[in-house]
């Protein structure tokens, strides 16, 4: 205990990360700027050779922080059994869904499978990735003790929930508080200490359990609030009224009321995922999350909604929706990331393909359509010119990029579907989606 803390103190402790993404890219690069040695870990050589060489795979970080990382000493490796040489083991690999909406820990046990080989005393190792209330203890507990090693007394267990949020101008990894539980009071206090390194704030919780919750909760929380403000869309929208106009309008009230916006559906690694680790959980207790699981399905829908809102405003030009030509803006799921995952753009771009429409895309962030195991489109991003707005039956506004010339949209389109309220909705040409 005491040697992890004093090389800690002497910014010897090496610190592994496992899983080099949206998660343990920032995380690396601040525990590197503290001064603390850092050895990254990913089963893609291509990942590892970009960031050896001082490339950044991701938009949101630059070649230049990448570049100060590895003169800090960072190095990036696909050798498991240099895990070694690290003091801490940070897991942050992905936690998806199977296709019956289970949770998939294959990312989570064979990252340990890896470990396993060459964990040893001294070491503290900490899970990142959303899971359910549990795994710490049920999953990779037994990893250790088939090391032969003791938690709490030659080995320190603790779970720490990523709060990343790509393109945050507000937070980032180190003014982002951090929420730890430990599988003894020292592992956590162990595991408080080393995120107090490079956290401005760490909040230790009870457990690990406790830990594994606190992210589903903050998850599910605005998976709920979405779904409420998604399904109250389209009432409004019955009623001929602009959601986005009464949504501004209450959140004039100083208490009681947080703004959330509707959109053409949730994408990305959290709320589309994450509220359905503690819906399978539950029902092991004999439970049936019935609030969660309806908002779940009114997000799901959305993209269905919007595509039958296209498949009308066409019709009312007289254009079938088979043959017609869609430019979809934004195939990112969030404004000003280049990350596709669970994007609602990419399953309306399926199912308007399905029905027969000439789909091509505008996003300046991901200049080419990424390889997905779930999706295909062998598709460039189209430049967004007069040109270009002018040759399309209908323009899908799905992504609020700040880059976008919205006025200009607004102005060559002959339709746009407006899925974020960017536009003005009296427009004649614009339709509220």
């Amino acid at each position: 205990m005491y040697n992890f803390l004093e090389s800690l103190a002497a910014k010897r402790l090496r610190v592994g990360i496992l899983g080099l993404g949206y998660v343990g890219i920032p995380l690396a690069i601040r525990i590197s700027a503290v001064g603390l040695p850092v050895l990254g870990f990913d089963i893609l050589q291509d990942r590892v050779d970009e960031l050896n060489t001082g490339r950044s795979p991701i938009k949101h970080f630059s070649d230049e922080e990448i570049g100060r990382m590895l003169a800090a000493g960072f190095e990036a490796t696909t050798d498991f059994s240099r895990s070694t040489e690290c003091d801490a083991l940070i897991i942050c690999v992905p936690t998806p869904l199977n296709l019956y909406r289970e949770p998939d820990l294959s990312f989570v046990t064979s990252t340990m499978d890896s470990l396993l080989p060459n964990l040893r005393e001294g070491q503290l190792l900490s899970l990142e990735s959303t899971t359910w209330p549990g795994t710490t203890e049920e999953v990779l507990l037994p990893y250790v003790e088939k090391a032969g090693l003791c938690v709490g007394s030659n080995f320190f267990l603790v779970y720490s929930p990523e709060r990343e949020d790509p393109g945050n101008a507000s937070f980032d990894t180190q003014t982002i508080p951090k929420v730890i539980g430990g599988h003894t009071s020292v592992c956590r206090e162990l595991g408080t200490a080393l995120y107090s390194a490079f956290i401005d704030r760490v909040v230790p919780v009870s457990s690990t359990k406790a830990a594994e919750m606190v992210k589903l909760l903050e998850n599910i929380h605005r998976s709920v609030n979405i779904g409420l403000v998604n399904e109250i869309k389209i009432v409004a929208d019955k009623m001929g009224l602009n959601i986005f106009e009464v949504i501004d309008a209450a959140a004039t009230k100083p208490f009681g009321f947080t703004p959330y916006y509707p959109g053409p559906g949730i994408g990305g690694h959290c709320i589309p995922i994450d509220p359905f680790y503690l819906t399978w959980k539950a029902r092991e207790f004999g439970l049936h999350t019935r609030f969660i699981e309806l908002a779940g399905e009114v997000n799901a829908s959305m993209p269905q909604y919007v595509v039958d809102k296209t498949i009308g405003a066409l019709n009312t030009y007289g254009k079938a929706v088979k043959g017609a030509k869609i430019l979809v803006l934004g195939i990112a799921y969030k404004r000003d990331v280049d990350d596709v995952r669970e994007s609602p753009s990419v399953f309306i771009m399926e199912l308007l393909r399905d029905l027969g429409a000439e789909v091509a895309y505008s996003d300046s962030n991901l200049p080419n359509f990424p390889e997905m195991r779930e999706h295909d489109f062998d598709l460039s991003s189209m430049p967004l010119t007069a040109e270009t707005i002018r040759a399309q039956d209908a323009v899908l506004l799905l992504t609020d990029h700040s880059d976008v010339d919205y006025d200009l949209v607004a102005r060559e389109a002959r339709l746009v579907i407006d899925t974020r309220g960017k536009l003005d909705f009296s427009s004649p040409n614009v339709v509220r989606a």
